[in-house]
């Protein structure tokens, strides 16, 4: 089920949130929580049942996993029991995510002519496995008490953060799911939440699929593409991924505000960075932080040397890329994001003494090419798209592309306002005020979680807030994933 959806605002949000409080109201507490958990199936399994089948055994095979373990006073066995848990998991990932990839990439080499198995990749399978991984190695190291099952599976499945993040840990959801305080309504946090979750829904409707209609033609149409055409296409692209993840997060932590549970923070701002460093202290934080923790420390993070060090850091984003998605463009992706990460540790006090312009383009412009491996899914493509953006062959903006800001509400109200027709009669001026819009709201203003924590009840909030919802609702149209279920 989509957060941009009538179903889901219109159904979903309303029967979870007065059923859920309902019964908390009732001190039916666990009833609640078993209600919660079966709205988040249902969340999960409306595209595709047979999802359902999928997550509903890793979660209680992990939970098997750990209670087992922490029955088990022999080291040796725990560490047996760890091992076959991690290779369940990771198992069950490579075989829908990764096969197909794995026994192309063998044809390719060896000749052979194994069998394609072409799995439909289930939705949010790397974060739900992502997240039990961290609660299965935390269990191993005795950081986790024994919490009952419907705790477990409530954290596992609890569908704000179920799809595309963020990854919670245990110790951050599964207490406030037992707090008491947050079970009963607070007219303060829905309204917060209701604000966060509907500027995340405008970032997605009005802004995010706006430039993916861009994207979409010009990296449908690369051989025709000129350099003007490549510019605005990448740069579209590069957008559309901010603003569409941006958006899923908003959406989720005003989801969780709205039900009194806190979510960490994924995404601060990240096109503000001016190193590759720090856009990875901003850009899905929770991802960082789960490779950091299980991947980077216990390969000796930064405390075995220089040269270990740059190994680590090469390792983890080898590791961040094939996450994303299976093919040999975002493993380059991810080996070019650790190579500019090591390249800025090793030549530290160069990059700082670069004037903070000149510093933060040359990572928005390092962000824009690596983008496009995302977008084409494929090196030689990447490469014919980067022929047609750096060899000069300017020409006019495609008409395609003009035609995917001019949207039919903008174009209905801005036709019959003096001066303001303008943007509609030529259509390049509109064109250019959303790629100037697009990169002012991602430099300047305070981020949506920013606004959330200063939220005030006042008129104008709440007619934002009305307004919005009710223009992305109208704006609705077709299905429009969100980018991250496909990684």
């Amino acid at each position: 089920m989509l957060f941009n959806s009538y179903i889901f605002i219109l159904v979903f949000l309303p029967i979870c949130m007065i059923g859920y409080f309902g019964l908390n109201h009732f001190r039916k507490y666990t009833l609640a929580q078993a209600f919660l958990l079966g709205m988040s199936l249902w969340f999960y399994g409306y595209f595709n049942p047979g999802y359902l089948l999928i997550i509903t055994v890793s979660i209680v095979a992990n939970y098997l996993f750990t209670r087992l373990m922490g029955k088990t006073a022999d080291p040796r066995l725990r560490k047996a029991e760890l091992i076959l848990a991690l290779l369940a998991n990771l198992g069950v990932l490579f075989y829908y995510k990764y096969y197909d990839f794995f026994i192309t990439s063998v044809n390719q080499i060896a000749g052979t002519d194994f069998t394609l198995r072409h799995v439909l990749l289930p939705l949010g399978i790397s974060f739900f496995t992502f997240q039990q991984l961290s609660y299965v190695i935390d269990a191993y190291r005795g950081q986790v008490q024994q919490y009952k099952f419907l705790q477990y599976a409530s954290f596992v499945a609890y569908f704000p953060q179920l799809i595309a993040g963020p990854i919670v840990t245990h110790d951050e959801l599964i207490p406030q799911f037992m707090d008491e305080s947050k079970k009963k309504f607070n007219w303060d946090n829905f309204a917060r939440g209701m604000f966060m979750f509907v500027l995340g829904l405008a970032k997605k409707v009005l802004i995010a699929d706006v430039f993916g209609e861009a994207a979409n033609w010009g990296f449908g149409n690369v051989a025709s593409l000129d350099t003007t055409n490549a510019i605005l296409a990448s740069l579209a692209y590069t957008f559309q991924i901010y603003f569409d993840f941006s958006g899923y997060c908003d959406m989720a932590i005003g989801i969780g505000e709205m039900m009194n549970l806190e979510l960490p923070v994924n995404f601060d701002s990240p096109y503000k960075a001016l190193t590759i460093t720090a856009f990875w202290s901003r850009w899905h934080k929770t991802l960082t932080r789960f490779f950091t923790r299980y991947i980077y420390i216990p390969l000796g993070g930064n405390r075995k040397g220089k040269v270990r060090t740059y190994l680590n850091i090469m390792i983890v984003f080898l590791a961040s890329g094939l996450w994303h998605g299976a093919g040999w463009a975002f493993i380059l992706w991810g080996f070019l994001h650790g190579a500019f990460n090591v390249v800025t540790r090793k030549w530290r006090p160069w990059f700082e003494k670069l004037h903070p312009a000149l510093s933060w383009l040359m990572t928005f412009v390092f962000l824009n090419l690596t983008w496009i491996l995302f977008r084409t899914e494929s090196i030689p493509d990447s490469m014919v798209f980067l022929k047609k953006l750096l060899v000069p062959e300017f020409a006019p903006v495609s008409q395609e592309i003009l035609d995917a800001f001019l949207l039919p509400e903008l174009k209905l109200v801005l036709g019959h306002l003096p001066v303001l027709n303008r943007l509609v009669i030529y259509p390049s001026m509109l064109m250019l005020l959303f790629y100037g819009g697009a990169l002012a709201l991602v430099l300047g203003p305070r981020n949506a979680r920013e606004h959330m924590l200063h939220y005030r009840p006042t008129v104008l909030n709440l007619l934002t807030t009305w307004v919005l919802l009710v223009w992305c609702i109208l704006s609705f149209s077709g299905v429009s994933t969100f980018l991250y279920f496909n990684f």
